[in-house]
Formats: C-alpha cells, structure tokens, sequence
C-alpha cells in the first residue's frame, strides 16, 4: 500500500452506511437552488418569477470565465428569488422552485463517440464541477496551461463516515470507467490512475474485476497495457484523498508550494464528477442530483441517498428516520473538513458529499484552552507547515505572519485540530487568515 508522508490514522466509521445501498430521495415540494454552487462568480438566472420549468432545464448560465451552468431539479413554477443561508453562513441568492408533480425531462443530445473538444464543451453544458467539496468548474480544470500525461481519480473517500464514493464505485463501476476514460480522451492521456484506500475491498474488487484495470503491483505493471487503468491500493491514512497527497502516494511525484498538479504533469478528479461526465455524455443528463451519506450516531437510518440539488437539508433527514435526542452536533461534509451547522435550514448543492448528526460520544464539546507548544500539529500536517504560528498570529491579528507561516499553503484537511490536546480551532484560523489576507 502506497501513502505519503505526515497525516495520521483518524477511525473512520464507515461502517454504518457502508452496505447500504444507493435510494432516491423522494421529491419534496419546495426546492431551493443556490446560483453559488462552485468555485467562481455565482451563476446568471435565465428564468423569471411565474416561469414554468423542466427537470434538467437550464435556469441560471455561468456568468464569467470561472463559473458553472445550474439546472432544474424538478418540474415546477419558479417562485421567487431569494437569499438564503449556505453550509457556511453566508447569505446566497437561491432559486425557489415549487414542484407540479410532472414528470417531464430535459436532456441534452446523446454524444455518440465524441471528440475531445465536444466533451469538454458538454461538461461545462451541463454545468458539471468538482464533487469531491472544492467545486471547481470540471471543463477549465480539463484545459489546463501545463502539458499533462497522467489522469488520477481520487477514490480514497479518506473522510471518516462517507460511503457516497464507495457505493457508487460498487453499484455503478461500469459506468464511472466510462466517465474516467471519457476524461481522459477530454485530456488526451493514455495513464490512469484510480487511488482507493485499503477499507474499501469490495470496492477496489469490483474494479479489477473490470477489464482494463489492472492491481498496481510489479507483475501487473510489466504486462500493462495502452489505456489500462491502473488501480493503486493506498493505506488508510487521512488525508490520503488531498490531492497533493494523492499525486505523492500514486505517481510519487510532489506539487510544488502554491501550483496545482498540472504543474507535474497530473490532473485529478473525483468519483462522483466521473459518473456525471458519462451521464452527462452518454445520456444527455445535466448535472442536477448527486450522491451523499446521511450518517452518524444521531441519525436514526443512516443511509446513501441521491439527492437533487436545492432540497432542504430537513426532508433528507427525515427520509432517514430523523435525530435522536442525543445529537450535538450537525456536519454538512466530512467530520474533518466539513462546516457546523446551526440547524437544517440549508438546502443541497453540488458539493455535498454528506451530513452527519454526531452525539456527545462522536463530537468533542470540549472549549479550546491556550496552546502547550507540543508540536504535534506541525508533526501531521502533510503540507509541513507550523499550524501553531498560524493560530497563534491568526489570533492576535497578525495576518502578515500568519501568511509567513504558510496559511495560503493550508489546504484545511483538519489534521492539526484534531490531535491537538489544546483543542485548538487551527482550521478556523487558517480560514480568518485566508480571508483577511484577500481583504488586502
């Protein structure tokens, strides 16, 4: 099992939703569909107040060279244009759509051995961007400035509690290796790589059961192929899934301070946005409904759902049984990177991979008291840097140091926070840093 340096070993208690097979969730009555959904400018409505609207209709057009399409999750009347808060806080303007119970559909033409450009074109089409949390419009990454010869999928699924990747890979294998090898004729590579951890056997089985992918050992290597997908094995280790680790750990190969992969020659997608280019390809279908786990101790039924974007957080909650009164606390994410919540008075988007209800015995309500100079943050941080200067400048308001101590190089994976004794909000830090400094 290949991994990288730094991280650390966090339980990653996937087993209650780790057999639970894929559901649809139910249509609700009201949708509210965020036109912030990506990294970028939010997106343009293209649809009035009174507007009647189809499933998969287009409803907002990316606004600039860094934005994506949104499509209609339902048929319905748009209602309103309104703000609403999203997973961080902040106020976004939402599209209301009420449901008429119709069930027409909107797809576009069925591609039928497409060129490269035509991929790419039909990704942003459909308004497809990174699944994995980060959002980032899936057509810019695939023209990148920098040569590429490598294509990595990142199935390490490292947060603890997600399973949304690993159903899909079990359920839908077929079709998600038709997604990863439409990408990589969008890019023109013939090396695949597909990074899964270890805890995931019946995934990583399934996919060598697959023809064209093959195990990453030294027999199967030398017997490779042109185009065969390459399936590495990787420890479970968090963040195994951060894209920079990803690329040491598959192709030992390091992204330097401050550049992206492309700039060692690898561009890396997830899972989920795989299976949307092959929907999106092959049947025409806009990217308006993804898959995410609804898990933890205080939810009652956890479960894999697939949910269309812009339903209340509140309906997929009560799909699975509700909270138990023991809940503390509520994630939109990962436990390790994902947002608090203060209540279920958000809706879906794009880049919810998963919501977690966790109880007292899960999530820690302990308050953070003054660092103890350990070093412990510094030994697991796989970017290297010293998240004890970052907080402790953060703190003080000295933006300037708390760059200098590479905040802008944090990727937030929350590995400092949490083996920090002191309970420090490192994380929190980080972000108020990233933010001052874009101030200025």
């Amino acid at each position: 099992m290949k991994t990288f340096k730094g991280g650390f070993h966090v339980p990653d208690n996937k087993a209650l939703t780790a057999d639970a097979a894929i559901e649809q969730m139910p249509a609700v009555t009201d949708y509210y569909v965020s036109l912030s959904q990506h990294i970028g400018k939010p997106a343009q409505p293209v649809v009035n107040v009174g507007d009647e609207v189809v499933e998969g209709q287009l409803i907002a057009q990316a606004s600039s060279a860094v934005s994506a399409n949104i499509h209609s999750p339902v048929c319905g009347q748009v209602v309103e244009t309104v703000k609403r808060k999203n997973v961080q806080g902040a106020q976004v303007d939402c599209i209301h759509i009420r449901s008429n119970g119709k069930q027409d559909k909107f797809t576009y033409q069925k591609l039928t051995d497409p060129t490269p450009q035509q991929i790419v074109e039909r990704i942003a089409q459909a308004g497809i961007v990174g699944m994995g949390g980060a959002g980032f419009p899936t057509a810019i990454k695939l023209q990148p400035k920098d040569p590429v010869d490598s294509l990595i999928i990142n199935a390490a699924e490292c947060e603890p509690y997600l399973n949304c990747d690993n159903r899909l890979l079990i359920e839908r294998t077929e079709q998600f290796l038709a997604g990863v090898r439409l990408i990589a004729k969008a890019i023109g590579v013939s090396d695949i790589y597909i990074g899964i951890e270890s805890n995931k056997t019946e995934a990583y089985n399934k996919l060598l059961s697959q023809e064209g992918v093959i195990a990453d050992t030294k027999e199967a290597l030398q017997n490779r192929k042109e185009g065969d997908i390459v399936a590495v094995l990787l420890k479970k280790k968090y963040p195994q899934g951060a894209e920079k680790t990803l690329i040491k750990a598959c192709v030992n190969r390091e992204v330097p301070v401050g550049g992206l992969p492309a700039a060692v020659g690898c561009i890396v997608n997830n899972v989920g946005t795989a299976y949307a280019v092959w929907d999106a390809v092959v049947n025409g279908t806009p990217l308006y409904k993804r898959l995410m786990t609804v898990s933890g101790g205080g939810i009652v039924n956890p479960k894999n759902v697939e949910v269309a974007i812009g339903t209340p957080l509140s309906s997929v909650v009560e799909l699975c049984g509700g909270l138990s009164d023991n809940t503390v606390k509520l994630v939109s994410g990962g436990p390790m990177m994902g947002f608090s919540l203060m209540n279920l008075d958000v809706c879906t988007t794009k880049t919810d991979s998963g919501f977690l209800a966790l109880t007292d015995k899960e999530a820690s309500t302990v308050l953070p008291t003054p660092c103890i100079n350990c070093g412990r943050c510094a030994s697991v941080c796989p970017m290297r840097l010293m998240p004890m200067y970052i907080d402790f400048y953060t703190t003080v308001g000295d933006t300037e140091n708390a760059v200098k101590y590479g905040a802008l190089n944090c990727f937030e994976c929350g590995t400092c926070a949490y083996v920090c004794p002191a309970k420090r909000p490192i994380v929190q830090s980080v972000r108020l840093t990233k933010m001052k400094a874009k101030e200025k």
